[in-house]
């Protein structure tokens, strides 16, 4: 399998390239999470970064290089974004006449 050194942007990681397992498109994956232990033994804290493509100055062409950017919450939205589809509307409260 080919991998690259792909950069990390903020968090623990911030600065440095990690080689990262790519597809057989050449992209990594949309989601990386690296386990750390905790030293006193208890569980491991689980770092999240997402792929973004990396600014090169040119308006519109193909994602050449990526990034991971760290996601301090550590939530990635998972569901499939299809362009038919539309937000799911709040619930509105039957009492309020508007």
């Amino acid at each position: 399998m080919k991998s690259e050194d792909i950069p990390f942007a903020g968090g623990p990681l911030d600065g440095r390239s990690l080689p990262v397992l790519v597809t057989a498109t050449g992209n990594p994956p949309k989601v990386y999470r690296v386990p750390v232990p905790d030293p006193d033994g208890g569980p491991d804290t689980v770092l999240v970064y997402v792929r973004e493509p990396v600014p090169d100055g040119r308006a519109v062409r193909l994602v050449q290089k990526w990034r991971y950017a760290f996601a301090p919450d550590g939530k990635v939205e998972r569901s499939v974004k299809w362009p038919w589809t539309k937000k799911p509307r709040p619930a509105q409260d039957p009492q309020d006449p508007a």
